[in-house]
């Protein structure tokens, strides 16, 4: 089965955690220290907290945010439901922004008319959460200009995001935004096995989200309220959580870190030459703004209903039987049942329906070569081909081009 994500650890990370394993610390020691610091280095940003999850991330930086019972945060339909959740854990309500058809990022036109609407019925969110969707940043800028008038905060869901670009700056400078997300599970740009990180311009955003990883405590004196006489010395000054990463997963996410750019320039040769095979089948290409350099995290391509009224379920299967392993990236989140437990329902954001009706991601991670890659279209060639046998407007693609890209 080729997988449509997957890690790819090389014999520097397996040598970066032996070192961390042979050392005195093996959770809560100076690896983790560093990986911040070059993360943040990296993105060009003050502050970075790596906690052990991009969930755990968003948690503690909607937290860090004040979110709280009676605010409300908006954020995109098109993600993995912890975007969502994340809010929800804090005693706040979510409500959701329909997406750009063409990009799958939260819409310009659909989240100004909202927040009319909204500042009409003195509603407005106290947050609003883009969803970086498969790699490429959304019109931060643009969101930027808004929250300014509208007077909301912004957290970035970068989840997929590291590596990219947006109007010339990296991903993460926090440009645009209070906070920026990243995520570093397995199938993502880098990994530290599970993890994740917040990142911030603002000492005193950073300063809570610390202390919110680790129960709450603090050992900064000017926030104890007791006996500040001695080393050992702690106080938990807020209920917090045990959402530490460790210096084992650390040193994997630094050792990594070394090859971020080039897993992302192999991600778009690869993204090149999907673009080159699939002319001429009927699926629609994801598109990548001007403004934007994409990470890639994901490749979804679109099912095309009017030359092939192909389905996608047996496209789908096809494709798995045939050792693909194409997947869907996403159920929108209002249609999960818990979230029309709260009100949502079908037609609510016709984009992100009409998007998930259609999508289907292929294969796309650094190690995929270009013969997989050819057997990944081959296949899907040969599923919407059975799918389309006995529609006359279908048109065979033919012979697969075979562009000259460096490997």
């Amino acid at each position: 089965m080729i997988p449509y994500g997957r890690q790819d650890i090389s014999q520097d990370d397996i040598d970066a955690v032996v070192e961390v394993l042979r050392s005195d610390f093996i959770t809560q020691g100076p690896t983790i220290a560093r990986f911040e610091e070059a993360v943040a280095d990296y993105c060009g940003v003050a502050h970075a907290v790596a906690v052990n999850s991009a969930t755990s991330a968003l948690h503690i930086a909607c937290l860090a945010l004040e979110l709280a019972p009676g605010d409300l945060l908006w954020t995109s339909p098109y993600t993995f439901v912890a975007s969502a959740n994340s809010a929800l854990y804090c005693g706040a309500e979510v409500d959701f922004v329909d997406i750009d058809s063409s990009t799958g990022n939260m819409s310009l036109t659909a989240l100004e008319a909202k927040l009319i609407c909204a500042a009409g019925r003195g509603r407005l969110p106290k947050v609003v959460m883009p969803v970086h969707f498969a790699g490429q940043s959304c019109a931060m800028q643009e969101i930027a200009v808004l929250s300014r008038r509208y007077g909301f905060r912004i957290i970035e869901d970068g989840s997929h995001a590291i590596g990219g670009r947006y109007r010339d700056a990296p991903t993460g400078c926090c440009r645009y935004c209070d906070i920026t997300v990243f995520s570093f599970h397995p199938v993502k740009i880098i990994t530290t096995g599970e993890g994740g990180m917040a990142l911030t311009n603002n000492e005193q955003l950073a300063s809570r989200m610390e202390r919110l990883r680790s129960h709450g405590i603090t050992r900064d004196r000017s926030l104890m309220v007791g006996d500040t006489e001695g080393d050992w010395l702690y106080e938990q000054v807020e209920l917090g959580f045990n959402y530490r990463m460790t210096d084992l997963q650390a040193a994997l996410g630094l050792s990594q870190l070394a090859r971020l750019d080039e897993y992302v320039r192999r991600r778009h040769a690869l993204v090149r030459r999907y673009r080159s095979l699939l002319q001429g089948l009927p699926v629609l290409l994801p598109r990548e703004t001007q403004e934007t350099y994409s990470a890639y995290h994901l490749f979804v391509v679109r099912l095309d209903p009017a030359p092939c009224r192909a389905r996608r379920a047996e496209v789908f299967a096809r494709m798995r039987a045939a050792g693909i392993g194409v997947n869907v990236h996403y159920i929108p989140v209002h249609t999960q049942p818990y979230y029309r437990q709260l009100g949502h329902q079908d037609g609510d954001f016709p984009n992100a329906e009409t998007f998930y009706a259609g999508a289907l991601t292929l294969p796309l991670y650094p190690g995929l070569t270009f013969e997989e890659q050819d057997l990944v279209v081959d296949a899907l060639r040969d599923a919407l081909c059975k799918e389309c046998a006995d529609e006359a407007t279908f048109v065979h693609a033919g012979p697969k081009p075979a562009p000259s890209l460096v490997s």
